[in-house]
């Protein structure tokens, strides 16, 4: 059967073939959200030799939608906010498939100590019966005759789509992370009762992350954080390649990638390259029952396409209030987050999860109800810089960042918990200062750089990699990839 896919529409799309209203393989009449892809199967019953396909995409400037920081009518244009986009925003793609499959989603969970990886798949069938689930696992890019782990698995299945959960040993399995970005090949097989097979392949790595005490552990090691923010904007993917080499080339290890849904295969180069990500959900802009729904939702759909990836490591729910701005006030907003990030704990236990970056973050009885406590952090004077790193990492929980850290119940940070400035930096844009002349920024970032590492921190996040519209502080010339500063910029040195 034939089966249309969109990489991505923004922000409500209705398809209809041949005047038909088609639903999406998950049932939506009107698919909502822009950053991810959603499909179509098209029914034989309804192809002709000539056939016509129409697609209405809508979008507005509504501020309880997942818009990230592009305009609304709460949050103007201009400063840090920036043009609207809508229509088809990524490929799309006519394919033949399967009619009983494996959907092309696989989340993976790591036991790294026991070289055990949960894998969750999702089964598309319209015929019934007695099914197998096969899964074979592959060195990356050498030969298959001699897998290295693989079981089958009887399954009995329903018309319909359902997810499934297996664990597969992989014993001789190296570990996923910067400095070794080991990738192994899946491929899972649903064969029915007469021998004939569908096929999907995907590459994953095993990887665990953790956040214990002061730290962040990777793999049982600790790793400190040497971050960058990203917001690719426009760019193509051939640029946000360049962009990510180039991240690399500064000495980091993490790309904040802020409050926006990107080409997917960002996640793919991620992985190739070792480059830890640091992804959120775009933010509506306003609090409502229903941006509530709609944050949710637009999570749940970037789960279903990131959760294969070993790359990804942490998920922010909100970003300095936005779309949350009674997160101190009104229970039920912070009720909904600590509901969220119970979820994510629970059922993504592969990734470290951000109540809300930057400040606000919700204690619930003196449990911190995020797995890292944020801040940002902006100023351009070094004496100021060293005071409120100061305070912060001695425990001052009101002053340091634009509002109080916590919110809610009482809450003492002694080291309990990892503690990262997730923005700092900023140098060359009017609303943080600093210097713009790129020698002279690049001592200041070094200069600052330097008191970040004499201190008991996680990590840290410098703004930004590239210039977008207004905000133009970037140390990547956005076309090119060049850097406009020193090469290992970023980079934590040992004598730090």
């Amino acid at each position: 059967m034939l089966q249309i896919t969109f990489g991505a529409c923004g922000y409500e799309t209705r398809v209809w073939l041949n005047g038909k209203l088609l639903r999406t393989i998950e049932g939506e009449e009107v698919h909502f959200g822009e950053y991810t892809s959603f499909s179509y199967e098209l029914p034989e019953d309804d192809l002709r030799q000539t056939n016509r396909l129409t697609v209405r995409i809508a979008d507005t400037m509504d501020s309880e939608i997942p818009r990230g920081k592009q305009e609304s009518h709460v949050y103007k244009r201009g400063g840090i906010w920036y043009q609207t986009y809508t229509g088809a925003v990524r490929s799309v793609w006519l394919e033949a498939v399967e009619r009983n499959r494996l959907r092309s989603r696989i989340g993976v969970v790591s036991i790294v100590e026991d070289r055990l990886v949960r894998f969750n798949l999702t089964t598309r069938i319209h015929d019934p019966g007695q099914y197998t689930l096969r899964l074979k696992v592959f060195e990356s890019g050498k030969d298959r005759s001699n897998p290295l782990a693989e079981s089958d698995f009887p399954l009995r299945l329903v018309e319909g789509q359902k997810q499934q959960r297996v664990a597969l040993e992989v014993p001789e399995a190296r570990l996923w992370g910067p400095g070794e970005p080991n990738l192994y090949l899946l491929a899972a097989q649903l064969e029915d009762e007469g021998g004939h097979t569908a096929q999907i392949e995907t590459y994953f790595g095993l990887r665990k992350i953790e956040a214990r005490g002061r730290f962040v552990y990777l793999n049982n090691s600790p790793i400190y954080l040497d971050g960058i923010l990203y917001q690719p904007g426009t760019a193509t993917y051939e640029e946000m390649r360049r962009h990510m080499h180039a991240m690399k080339e500064l000495g980091c290890n993490l790309v904040r990638v802020h409050i926006a849904g990107i080409d997917p295969r960002i996640y793919n180069l991620a992985d190739e390259m070792g480059v830890l990500l640091w992804v959120e959900v775009p933010s509506p802009h306003s609090s409502s029952q229903v941006s509530r729904e709609n944050h949710r939702a637009e999570l749940l759909r970037m789960l279903a396409v990131i959760e294969t990836h070993p790359s990804v490591v942490i998920w922010s729910l909100y970003n300095e209030d936005w779309g949350a701005q009674d997160i101190a006030t009104n229970p039920e907003t912070s009720r909904y987050i600590i509901d969220m990030y119970h979820y994510m704990q629970i059922d993504h236990p592969q990734f470290l999860v951000v109540d809300n970056d930057g400040w606000h973050h919700i204690s619930l009885e003196g449990r911190l109800k995020s797995d890292l406590l944020t801040a940002h952090l902006y100023t351009p004077d070094y004496e100021r810089w060293r005071e409120l790193l100061d305070r912060l990492v001695g425990g001052d929980m009101e002053s340091v960042a634009a509002s109080p850290l916590v919110v809610g119940d009482p809450f003492f940070y002694r080291g309990q918990v990892p503690l990262i400035v997730s923005e700092w930096g900023g140098f060359g844009f009017a609303d943080y200062g600093g210097p713009q002349e790129s020698e002279e920024r690049a001592d200041r970032i070094r200069l600052f750089k330097r008191e970040l590492r004499k201190r008991p921190l996680a990590g840290d996040v410098y703004t930004q990699a590239t210039n977008i519209e207004e905000e133009r502080n970037g140390l990547i010339d956005p076309q090119t990839g060049e850097l406009q500063v020193p090469a290992g910029l970023l980079a934590s040195r040992e004598e730090d």
